[in-house]
């Protein structure tokens, strides 16, 4: 949220919306959240050096030029972690909680930095919230919540998190060093998109479709929440092109911060 390719894609929503034929399409101001993820890296220290492939969770802190660099704790849940509360501090913490569903394990990267700050963490990274594949890291937001510490957090892929498990399971120690350069730049104006299809009986009451227009940097968003946006569209726009006048009038909106929700609407 906040950036130029946002921008550009909120204008040719509007645009877009009318050439459909939409009603009332407009762009209603509202202040959203940027943060710019910068340059980052991770890298496995000892017992032999090994690039990790990763990316900063949205919101995250950055680390200080020079990085992080700790020993890893391996936790598989969160009351593992609690368990072993006493190993926490100074230490780096991977969650490597195995994909079951995406509603059940991305507690994880939304909870886990926080529960590691709590027992005195200094980073934390989240094996990625899916299943084994083309060591892909999934990115996404986190919650540090009130009253807690923030601590640099990223995504690892699965297949380095278990190669991390595997060597800590054997007893060697893993050092990891994390750099990342990520930083909260405050709140920006940016807009939601809105186009309507007027009721024909009842158009004060609102039936509301949409979905979020923002996309994590690291990609195109064309399935989240491209897909979202388009189908509801389509809707809205084959309506008026077969010349269905609803009675209660059909609202649009394409909000621009998913995590905030319709902060503007």
């Amino acid at each position: 949220s906040g950036s130029e390719n946002l921008g550009r894609a909120i204008g040719w929503a509007v645009d877009t919306m009318k050439r459909d034929g939409l009603e009332n399409v407009r762009s209603e101001p509202v202040m959203v959240p940027r943060w710019v993820r910068g340059h980052e890296g991770a890298e496995i220290i000892a017992p032999a050096r090994h690039s990790l492939t990763m990316l900063g969770l949205g919101g995250s802190v950055g680390t200080s030029p020079e990085g992080v660099e700790a020993e890893v704790i391996v936790v598989s849940s969160f009351d593992d972690l609690r368990a072993r509360a006493a190993d926490v501090k100074g230490r780096m913490v991977l969650f490597n909680a195995p994909f079951t569903t995406y509603g059940d394990t991305v507690t994880y990267r939304t909870g886990g930095p926080r529960a590691a700050s709590q027992l005195g963490a200094v980073a934390v990274l989240i094996r990625s919230v899916g299943p084994t594949g083309l060591r892909t890291p999934h990115t996404g937001s986190l919650q540090y919540g009130q009253g807690v510490t923030p601590i640099p957090a990223a995504s690892v892929t699965a297949e380095d998190a278990d190669r991390i498990a595997r060597l800590s399971a054997r007893g060697v120690p893993v050092r990891v060093r994390l750099t990342m350069e990520a930083r909260a730049e405050g709140d920006v104006e940016s807009a939601n998109v809105v186009g309507e299809i007027r009721g024909s009986e009842r158009p004060q009451e609102i039936v509301l479709l949409g979905g979020h227009l923002d996309s994590w940097d690291v990609g195109t968003g064309a399935s989240d929440d491209a897909v979202g946006c388009i189908v509801t569209w389509e809707a809205a726009r084959l309506m008026m092109k077969l010349g269905i006048r609803p009675r209660r009038t059909i609202s649009l909106v394409l909000w621009t911060n998913e995590e905030n929700g319709l902060r503007g609407a």
